[in-house]
């Protein structure tokens, strides 16, 4: 069986930055995907008070499907809706993905909180989910 992987990187005003499926693709989810991962963006700001970590491992479920986020300190929120428990590897996932969002950021045609449209951004985060998720 084949899992799918939904990335979204949300911005402080909760709008999406960036956006990704790994694995199989399902085109009917993707609203589905989105509307998930969008609820639990008021547990992630619960739960960010909770602990000093940036990865809040597994906040939330929803049927089959486990939400987990990662937090920086600018409040850039990192999540992906998963349906198996591999807390490392998404774990380092995440630090890599932060990497990554943080040399997009030293670009200074990049404003902040504005999508990140760049096909080497895209590239580079389908290589670390096909290293670390897929």
């Amino acid at each position: 069986m084949s899992t799918t992987y939904y990335f979204a990187i949300v911005g402080t005003n909760d709008s999406p930055l960036y956006e990704a499926e790994f694995g199989a693709q399902r085109d009917e989810s993707k609203y589905l995907n989105q509307f998930i991962l969008h609820a639990a963006l008021d547990l992630v700001d619960d739960a960010q008070f909770m602990t000093n970590a940036c990865y809040l491992k597994t906040i939330d479920r929803y049927n089959d499907w486990n939400v987990s986020a990662y937090v920086t300190p600018s409040n850039i929120r990192l999540m992906l809706l998963h349906e198996n428990k591999m807390e490392e590897t998404i774990r380092s996932f995440f630090i890599d993905s932060h990497e990554l969002y943080l040399k997009t950021m030293l670009n200074p045609f990049y404003e902040p909180n504005a999508s990140i449209q760049s096909q080497a951004f895209d590239t580079k985060i389908n290589a670390l989910a096909k290293k670390y998720l897929l």
